[in-house]
């Protein structure tokens, strides 16, 4: 496994057919702040976190993932890590240099191995950013993204080797087998979660508030805005403690509002293996609106990617 090169989680980027509809939604229903906008692509911003942008979204034809993206700590490891994918036999999209998005700073692309293309990048100017008030239900700050995978244990061993994610937790399913991997590249229990699927799509994205009180009002705020169908929720899963309200946003992609993200302690965490089909497990307050398996299973697959080792044009 290489060493960990990545520090966290920065943006994930869409692209979308109804581009205004979706802007709209996400820059006021959810509570993001647009801060570039431009030829049919926009950048989305959380006021408390300190990246440029958490979301991108850019008007497509075709539904897709563009890019999930991680930062790196420095140049160096930027680099170090483009030398140790190449030597792997990983494609790259391009090789490091300058990024010409908001921020700018220094990066390169590559395909996964189910064909998604991720981006690692350092040196990128922060935003002026801040607290986030009691009562203030909007996003902090993007909290991690799950990603559908035809191959989930080949896609979860290919992320620990190449990337130097950890596993954290599993979901086990007692009738299907392993449903989830949870996997981290920091003390956050995960950045990333890996979905069984038949075929390669976005799971969800997560987006984490201020604490439990703004995260209510959140759920409750987006419930009445009606532009984006309401899901499951609120509860608090097991694996990695957090809260959850979920959320369809106006293009079928789903969302989420979660707070209390476990954080570890590396040095003597072991993941667990828990089984959806017990009590609890999924949620363990018991106050979802309704059982997962009824209403979110088929939107969790989202619509097929069609986009795998096809990079976006921006």
């Amino acid at each position: 496994m290489t060493d960990r090169l990545l520090t966290h989680l920065r943006h994930v980027d869409i692209a979308v057919p109804d581009y205004d509809k979706e802007l709209d939604f996400y820059s006021s229903a959810w509570g993001l702040t647009k801060v570039a906008d431009d030829s049919g692509i926009a950048f989305l911003a959380a006021e408390g976190s300190p990246e440029q942008y958490i979301v991108r979204v850019r008007k497509a034809e075709e539904k897709r993932l563009d890019l999930v993206a991680f930062g790196a700590a420095t140049t160096v490891d930027v680099d170090t890590l483009a030398e140790q994918l190449l030597a792997d036999g990983v494609k790259l999209i391009a090789q490091p240099g300058r990024i010409d998005t908001p921020g700018g700073g220094y990066g390169f692309r590559f395909f996964d191995v189910d064909g998604r293309t991720v981006e690692v990048s350092a040196d990128v100017s922060p935003r002026k950013h801040r607290r986030i008030e009691e009562r203030e239900s909007i996003p902090v700050r993007l909290s991690h993204v799950v990603l559908n995978s035809p191959n989930l244990d080949v896609t979860r061993d290919w992320y620990a080797r190449h990337l130097g994610f950890r596993l954290s937790d599993t979901i086990q399913h007692p009738k299907i087998g392993n449903a989830m991997h949870f996997m981290r590249i920091n003390s956050q229990h995960h950045s990333i979660g890996i979905a069984q699927c038949p075929h390669m799509s976005v799971h969800h994205m997560s987006f984490e508030m201020r604490g439990i009180d703004e995260y209510m009002r959140g759920t409750g705020r987006v419930k009445k805005d009606g532009r984006a169908r309401y899901l499951w929720g609120p509860g608090r899963h097991v694996a990695g403690d957090n809260t959850f309200s979920y959320f369809l946003d106006p293009q079928g992609n789903m969302i989420e509002y979660t707070t209390e993200l476990e954080q570890l302690d590396e040095d003597t965490w072991h993941p667990h293996v828990y089984d959806p089909s017990k009590e609890n497990v999924a949620d363990q307050w018991g106050t979802a609106n309704n059982p997962k398996e009824e209403d979110t299973g088929d939107h969790a697959f989202n619509d097929p990617d069609r986009s795998a080792f096809i990079a976006p044009p921006v």
